[in-house]
């Protein structure tokens, strides 16, 4: 079953009956209900929000990812359960024990699965993709070339001009993208804590600042499917510094937005459940590749 986003940008309270999330707005008599089962990610962006304990629980229990915004209404924070596998201890310790060589061909597998989503998305625009196709041939264990970062640099220009730099504080689309990715971000750590890993133990980003190292290793091939998205609310001139309730809604649907991973389509969250689990089989030893996603077909 595909999850439910909800956002709250406007002061509510928001608490816990039945297995339901009931929601009381102060300016106004009626009160809502959504069965906490039925929801996948919870964004909250307003400081008059209350939420009970007993609510955060009910959505923990339920793997529901719990996203806290700060005063500039970007995603700050993510609550993730500290168990979301019946066995997770045994699993981490696999995961942590991971060799060397297997985290280089992991990596290698993972950047040449970014890249080639970039390339087709570039095809996709009617852009100029032939550089990227083949510096995706070109890819060695490891990445110790950084083919990535050579192929971002012809991408982000091919794809919104010249003057472009890809800046954590820069001005629009890198609004947009900073929202989206952690929106997705915030997925990803949901797809490997259900799947039993920690997303602070990554297979290249290594960090020390950084709790999510893993989960910034495997939304790498997501990321495609959110610079679309970028480039086309880029292309309306909407955004200057504030990103609107619209846009945000805009963004938020990206979760349940068709993939095609593995020959079929899924929906996004779906699909990085299927990643995340196959990682876990790499680690095991049963699997030899990660299962990415095509955003695009060629």
């Amino acid at each position: 079953m595909v999850k439910r986003t909800l956002y709250f940008g406007n002061p509510a309270y928001l608490s816990y009956k039945n297995r339901q999330l009931i929601i009381d707005k102060p300016d106004s008599d009626d009160t809502k209900s959504i069965p906490v089962e039925d929801i996948g990610v919870m964004v909250l962006d307003n400081y008059q929000i209350t939420i009970t304990h007993k609510l955060i629980q009910a959505l923990q229990d339920n793997l529901t990812v719990i996203i806290s915004c700060n005063n500039s209404h970007m995603p700050a924070s993510i609550m993730l359960p500290i168990n979301g596998h019946h066995v997770m201890t045994e699993r981490m310790r696999k995961q942590i024990d991971t060799s060397l060589p297997l985290k280089k061909q992991l990596w290698k597998q993972t950047i040449e699965a970014k890249i080639g989503n970039q390339a087709n998305l570039l095809k996709r625009l009617e852009k100029d993709y032939t550089r990227l196709e083949w510096l995706k041939e070109r890819i060695d264990p490891g990445d110790p070339k950084n083919t990535e970062g050579r192929a971002a640099a012809y991408y982000w220009k091919e794809l919104f001009g010249e003057d472009f730099l890809r800046v954590p504080e820069g001005e629009s689309p890198n609004n947009i993208l900073n929202y989206s990715y952690a929106i997705v971000r915030a997925i990803v750590a949901r797809g490997l804590v259900s799947s039993g890993m920690h997303p602070s133990f990554g297979i290249f980003h290594s960090n020390r600042y950084n709790m999510y190292c893993l989960a910034d290793d495997i939304m790498e091939p997501y990321r495609p499917i959110v610079d679309e998205l970028a480039y086309e609310i880029h292309l309306t001139g909407r955004v200057n510094e504030d990103l609107t309730p619209e846009i945000k809604r805009d963004i938020l649907q990206l979760i349940t937005k068709d993939v095609i991973i593995d020959g079929v389509r899924s929906p996004l969250m779906v699909a990085v459940s299927r990643t995340t689990n196959s990682l876990f089989e790499c680690y095991e030893g049963i699997r030899r590749k990660i299962i990415y996603p095509e955003f695009y077909e060629s």
